[in-house]
């Protein structure tokens, strides 16, 4: 099957393969050490060309997901990671979506997010909401703001032709199908009235993003930064470009919470961290 697929949706099969990949090594159904299924088992799995599960695989190796070698398959390198600074967490290594499931237990559930194209916002609100529609969880509000960067970037940028556009239009391209899968699931979730009230607000800030924020429940901080890289860009048309960029999807976090007292380390962290979320948001985000 995978062999005929020569027209496979091109730049949105390639994008939809790298997501599903990229969640299944988040998620730890591919662990580290472990190695993908064979391109022509993914090709048949997705129905698509051997020439588009290529593209995908020499993209996540480009991200540091894998390393490929030939005959000897896709070996996952890493995973994303949390290190807690919450002594119930003391020494506990932690992934993202158990602290999502955490705040959506709650009746009230609160997102303030600062991210460069939320991708991975995205994926875990897409499960949160399988969740509340498989009536596993129940909350009665959800509100979510989200600042995202507007005009251009210093990243991604081609290494050699800081000023070929190609990789700009890549990277807004990939933030508008996401801010779309957003909306489109928080305007479900309102028509099904399933959740008393929800709501998304999405502001852009003119300024390049060097780390990324989750605040939950305005009790709980993530923060990562997004480190400069050299890497492999593969295009929709298949062209390859040595490029500069950041990596946020698996990136690793820090975890904060606020405690009982205002003085702590965390609690400093977190108030600090809502802070400038909230002068950001008032001021310059449009």
């Amino acid at each position: 099957m995978g062999e005929q697929q020569i027209g496979d949706g091109g730049g949105r099969e390639f994008q939809r393969i790298a997501e599903v990949l990229r969640a299944r090594i988040i998620e730890g159904a591919y662990p580290v050490g472990s190695f993908l299924p064979s391109q022509r088992d993914l090709a048949d799995e997705f129905g698509v060309s051997r020439d588009t599960v290529q593209r995908v695989l020499k993209e996540l190796a480009s991200e540091g997901w894998i390393q490929s070698r030939q005959g000897s398959g896709s070996r996952v390198l890493k995973t994303p990671l949390i290190s807690s600074g919450d002594p119930r967490r003391k020494g506990r290594v932690l992934s993202l979506r158990p602290l999502f499931d955490e705040a959506f237990q709650e009746a009230e559930v609160a997102l303030d997010v600062s991210t460069l194209t939320s991708e991975s916002l995205s994926g875990y609100m897409t499960e949160q909401v399988g969740r509340i529609y498989a009536g596993q969880i129940r909350p009665e509000r959800i509100a979510v703001r989200m600042l995202l960067p507007s005009g251009e970037l210093p990243y991604p940028r081609t290494r050699d032709a800081p000023d070929d556009p190609r990789l700009q239009e890549r990277m807004r391209k990939i933030t508008q199908q996401h801010v779309d899968s957003l909306t489109r699931l928080f305007t479900e979730l309102q028509a099904r009235r399933t959740v008393d009230e929800v709501s998304l607000e999405i502001k852009y800030v003119p300024l390049p993003p060097t780390f990324k924020l989750y605040l939950l429940n305005d009790r709980t901080a993530l923060f990562g930064t997004y480190a400069v890289v050299e890497r492999l860009i593969v295009l929709d048309s298949g062209d390859e470009i040595d490029a500069y960029d950041v990596l946020g999807l698996g990136a690793p976090l820090t975890h904060h919470v606020r405690d009982d007292d205002p003085d702590s380390a965390a609690s400093v962290f977190v108030e600090g961290m809502r802070t400038w979320f909230e002068s950001v948001w008032r001021t310059l985000a449009k």
